[in-house]
């Protein structure tokens, strides 16, 4: 069925800007095959049911679609660790999937710190992929605490109380220092070991 906007006293070019103005506007909804999932959020009269809340994401929208779906990627991946497959190399079963946890250094500046620790505590992942950085500051952490600021924080004023940033992440120098002042005999020393037995010429 089509249907025609036409107004009185109108030109006839002006009935068809309107027309196709009508047209464009009204274009019949289809229903599209690879979208069909209903938007629904959790509904917390259900109390506090974290596993339903969690599988509530993916049809809540936005970035919780993301989160939701990352939810779900996890999620194969640990019953893909659970299974066994046959190792012809060896002839064993070993674990379907091997599960690599990569991260940078501001991950372990910031409170992911802990999650990360979580993961490998339990035995939840089975490497971990990170840079020089992401070691040297989870040593720093266990020297000396960081601070929570805030993005908007003047970079002059921080700078000249002896205050690192990392996004909205305060770092004392004196953390660096501590730091330092732990790593640089124990380079020392290794230095000395290499250049005595030679290693190093």
């Amino acid at each position: 069925m089509t249907t025609v906007a036409v107004t009185v006293g109108a030109s006839a070019t002006d009935n068809v800007v309107l027309d196709a103005a009508h047209t464009t506007c009204f274009i019949p909804s289809k229903l599209l095959p690879d979208c069909n999932k209903v938007v629904r959020g959790y509904d917390w009269s259900n109390g506090n049911n974290v596993p339903a809340i969690l599988d509530s994401y993916i049809s809540t929208g936005f970035q919780a679609t993301n989160f939701g779906l990352a939810v779900d990627v996890i999620n194969q991946m640990i019953q893909a660790r659970e299974e066994r497959v046959f190792n012809e190399l060896d002839n064993t079963t070993v674990q379907a999937c091997t599960i690599f946890l990569g991260y940078t250094s501001n991950m372990i500046s910031s409170g992911l710190r802990e999650t990360i620790r979580f993961l490998v505590q339990h035995n939840l992942v089975d490497c971990l992929v990170t840079t020089a950085g992401g070691v040297e500051e989870d040593f720093i952490k266990c020297l000396g605490q960081s601070l929570v600021g805030d993005f908007e924080l003047n970079g002059k004023y921080l700078r000249q109380n002896g205050i690192n940033r990392i996004g909205n992440l305060l770092v004392p120098n004196d953390n660096y220092c501590k730091f330092e002042d732990w790593v640089n005999p124990i380079l020392d020393e290794m230095l000395e070991e290499q250049n005595k037995n030679g290693i190093v010429e």
